[in-house]
């Protein structure tokens, strides 16, 4: 027990545990890639297995030191290069390295190393197992000759390498884990491991390099993956503050390619050389930008405005009333009595046309379908449910005091997610010609903006729901024919103005510095 108290000793074994944990890490990390390539339940198996073994083979080898001694002699010369038996399996070993970080850089490069889902193809379990065997055989030797070289009670040896392996055996779950949850680091194991190859390699054929500037290059590496990670952690959180709807949006308009700028209509010279087509085409990018932006509007943004509400007047006679009826195309008309905000009921088309002809009351007639209404203050998903209940009828939009703002039908919210569908007495709002557009002055700003693409025009601290609105918002008075105002990359231009109100403009592109 003397030799316990020998200082010495314990300066030998706490260095030589050092460097078998340094030395063993290159082994550890392939072992974690390998098993990576096992189902989930028998990964845990296979690292037991393979560091078992590697235990085992290191405490045989120390045990054969008379033979590890033997292998650093020569067996033969080429060309004046004496080749042992260390020469040969760090050769052979060097060259297996080399060969799997190859080929599993490849598998990831070229993105085949998904295991998941219930028909994947994973690795044989005894086909991982043999090249842990292999791989150990080639880390145990350089560990067993530096044991050797360090120490020379072999009780010391055994020792060493066991604590070692023990802490490699504790840390090789939480790092198979770390391995498998970063790619980039597995990439970057990968590289370590084919460099560690060139390296035993070169040694094999007499050229040493000294193991202090592979550490370097190790730990330099380590380093800026480090940052990279730290990197990827500040952005994830950065983004996690991001509401969970935006950040959906933001990555499912990612996928389609983003906004499509007003200048980009016709495909770029790297598309025709490409010749691959995008995810989405136009409408359906506008289809799906218009769904996601939906339950963030208000009910304003998609009603028919009250001064383009078409309704019966129960004052009328039957004459006019029936003119009207046959020049608006319109299937279902409010029955009001005077005004608009007295009204009585809502009717279709053919059953006024039923009561005209029979000549009842049609204000009597009228009140046996009262009108459903909603406030104007909820949003656009709430109004879901309302227009279910009406079954196919049109729901009138009140403010606070009672008065109507507009109405509301299901084509409304149709139009709302895929754009315009205007009536046979209708023109669209919006008409492009070639790279300019012409508005009207009542078109919504959720459309205009999904129209035109890179540019925004909603703004959530002012209520406009109309280009007219935004037009007014920017000056104290009326703009006149002829102003222009600017929104992002775009000019508008006022063209034609009457009864207070902006009745077209004309959109164009800023020209771009070249």
């Amino acid at each position: 027990m003397e030799f316990l108290l020998d200082p010495s000793i314990w300066i030998g074994l706490f260095t030589l545990v050092i460097l078998e944990i340094v030395l063993g890490i290159d082994n550890l990390v392939f072992i974690a890639i390998l098993a990576d390539k096992l189902p989930p339940e028998q990964r845990d198996r296979a690292r037991l297995i393979g560091l078992s073994l590697a235990l085992l083979m290191r405490i045989g080898l120390l045990f054969a030191i008379s033979w590890m001694v033997s292998l650093t002699q020569p067996l033969f010369s080429v060309a004046q290069m004496s080749f042992s038996g260390r020469d040969l399996i760090l050769l052979g070993g060097g060259l297996f390295l080399v060969f799997k970080a190859t080929m599993e850089l490849h598998e990831r490069l070229e993105g085949n190393t998904q295991h998941s889902g219930p028909k994947s193809a994973h690795a044989s379990f005894w086909m991982v197992v043999i090249q842990i065997i292999i791989l150990d055989a080639v880390f145990s030797l350089d560990a067993v000759i530096t044991a050797v070289g360090m120490v020379s009670q072999l009780g010391v040896m055994i020792a060493a390498v066991t604590i070692a392996m023990t802490v490699m055996i504790i840390a090789s779950k939480p790092l198979t884990r770390f391995v498998s949850a970063h790619p980039t680091v597995v990439v970057l194991c990968l590289s370590f491991l084919l460099m560690i190859g060139f390296s035993l390699m070169a040694e094999g054929f007499g050229f040493e390099i000294p193991k202090g500037y592979l550490y370097a290059a190790i730990g330099f590496s380590i380093l800026i993956e480090t940052f990279n990670q730290i990197s990827w952690r500040n952005m994830s959180k950065r983004e996690a503050r991001l509401p969970f709807r935006q950040r959906t949006a933001d990555a499912i308009l990612g996928l389609m390619g983003g906004r499509t700028p007003a200048n980009a209509s016709a495909p770029s010279q790297e598309q025709e050389q490409d010749g691959a087509p995008e995810v989405f085409g136009e409408e359906e990018r506008f289809m799906i930008s218009g769904v996601l932006t939906l339950a963030e509007r208000s009910i304003r943004t998609i009603m028919t405005p009250r001064a383009n509400i078409s309704w019966v007047n129960c004052e009328s006679s039957p004459a006019e009333v029936r003119a009207q009826l046959l020049e608006t195309p319109h299937n279902l008309f409010p029955v009001c009595n005077g005004t608009l905000d007295d009204i009585i009921g809502v009717m279709r088309a053919k059953e006024l046309v039923t009561v005209l002809d029979s000549g009842q009351d049609l204000a009597a007639h009228a009140a046996q379908y009262p009108p459903i209404m909603i406030s104007d203050r909820i949003d656009v998903i709430k109004s879901l449910g309302v227009l279910r209940q009406a079954r196919g009828d049109l729901v009138l939009v009140v403010d606070e005091y009672g008065t109507i703002q507009g109405l509301v039908t299901p084509l409304d919210i149709l139009e709302a997610i895929a754009g315009e569908f205007p009536d046979a007495d209708e023109t669209p709002d919006i008409v492009r010609e070639g790279d300019e557009w012409l508005v009207k002055g009542w078109a919504n700003l959720h459309q205009l903006e999904q129209s035109l693409g890179d540019v925004s025009l909603v703004r959530a601290e002012e209520d406009t729901i109309t280009l007219t609105g935004l037009l007014l918002a920017q000056r104290d008075d009326m703009p006149a024919v002829g102003d222009t105002f600017q929104f992002g990359d775009f000019c508008f231009e006022v063209m034609e103005i009457s009864d207070r109100r902006v009745e077209l403009v004309r959109i164009k592109p800023l020209p771009q510095e070249e």
